[in-house]
C-alpha cells in the first residue's frame, strides 16, 4: 500500500521524493519483504517488525505521532491480543471504549484515528463488514459516528480477499470535514463490483473507476451511493449496515452465498473464541 501511495504520487508527476512512509507489521517475514520492496522502489521508510496494539513504534515526546494519511489492512476481528492493557492504554488509543476480547478491531481503528493530524488528518481501513453492525461494540460504534469523523463506507463484494471468504468494508475518514459533509456519510455498495473466476473474485479496473467516481462525486445514485445523515442513522440504533441506506439488487443466489458466508464467519469467530478460553482453562490447571 505504501508503495502504491508513491507510485500515485509519481504518475500524477507530484512530489514524492520528500514523502516519509512509515509502517509497523508484527509479521517478520511480511515486514521484511515489505522493507525490501519499499528500498528496491528508491522509497526511504521506516518499518518496523513489532505489535501495534501492545508496542506502538512511532511515538514523539511520549505521545503517539501524527501523520497526514494512514493506509491499514489490520487482521481481520483477531481473540489473541492484550485487552487488559488497552483498557489502561498510556496513549489514550482507548478513547471510544474497550473493544470485546474476542473481537480487536475497534482497537486497531482507535489507533489509526488517535494517529491522525487534527488539521490534515486522512485515513482508509480495510475492515471486516461486521464492525458496521455488530452488537457487541454498538458503544464504540456510536460514538465513533457521534464525533462526525467517518466521511465514506464502501462495501465490497466477498471473496475479494485470501484472508476473509466475508464482505469486507472501506472506512475513510477524516478528522476535518469540509463544513457542508459534516454530519454526513456517503456510503458506497459495490457488492456487485466484482468478477469472478476460477472461484475468485476479482476487483477490475471498471470497478475500481466506478466506485472512485461515486466517491469523488458525493452525490446519491440510487442503488449504489447515498448521503445519509448522523441524524438518520442514529434513528437507525447506529447500524452502519450498508445495504441498510443502499438498497443494491442482489439475486438469490448470491444471498444464500452470502448467508453460508455469514454462518461461516460466526462459526469460526466462536471456534476461536472457544479455543481461548480452553487455552486460558489450562493454563490456570497448570498453575495450580
Amino acid at each position: 500500500m505504501l508503495i502504491s501511495a508513491i507510485a500515485y504520487l509519481k504518475s500524477q508527476n507530484k512530489e514524492w521524493r520528500n514523502v516519509a512512509v512509515y509502517g509497523q507489521e508484527i509479521n517478520s517475514l511480511t515486514s521484511a519483504i515489505g522493507r525490501m520492496n519499499l528500498f528496491l522502489h528508491g522509497i526511504k521508510d521506516f518499518s518496523v517488525n513489532d505489535d501495534t496494539l501492545s508496542a506502538p513504534a512511532f511515538i514523539e515526546n511520549g505521545q503517539l505521532r501524527k501523520f497526514d494519511l494512514v493506509l491499514a489492512n489490520p487482521p481481520y476481528s483477531i481473540s489473541q491480543w492484550n485487552r487488559a492493557a488497552f483498557e489502561s492504554d498510556k496513549y489514550g488509543r482507548n478513547f471510544l471504549g474497550v473493544p470485546p476480547q474476542g473481537r480487536a478491531d475497534y482497537a486497531f481503528i482507535q489507533h489509526i484515528i488517535a494517529s491522525l493530524k487534527l488539521d490534515t488528518g486522512r485515513c482508509a481501513i480495510l475492515l471486516p463488514h461486521g464492525v458496521l453492525f455488530r452488537n457487541e461494540e454498538k458503544t464504540i460504534r456510536q460514538k465513533l459516528i457521534q464525533s462526525d469523523i467517518i466521511k465514506h463506507l464502501i462495501g465490497l463484494a466477498p471473496n475479494l480477499f485470501y484472508n476473509s471468504p466475508m464482505e469486507s468494508c472501506i472506512m475513510i475518514c477524516r478528522t476535518n470535514k469540509n463544513s457542508e459533509r459534516r454530519g454526513r456519510i456517503l456510503f458506497i455498495n459495490a457488492v456487485n463490483e466484482t468478477e469472478r473466476r476460477n472461484a475468485q473474485s476479482y476487483l477490475e479496473d471498471s470497478h475500481i473507476q466506478k466506485i472512485a467516481l461515486a466517491y469523488q462525486k458525493y452525490k446519491n445514485e440510487d442503488g449504489f451511493s447515498k448521503i445519509v445523515t448522523i441524524d438518520e442513522i442514529a434513528k437507525n440504533d447506529f447500524l452502519l449496515s450498508i445495504p441498510l441506506y443502499v438498497k443494491n439488487v442482489t439475486n438469490v443466489e448470491d444471498k444464500k452465498v452470502n448467508s453460508i458466508l455469514q454462518f461461516y464467519e460466526d462459526w469460526l469467530s466462536a471456534s476461536d473464541k472457544m479455543r481461548s478460553e480452553y487455552e486460558n482453562f489450562n493454563t490456570i490447571l497448570e498453575s495450580r
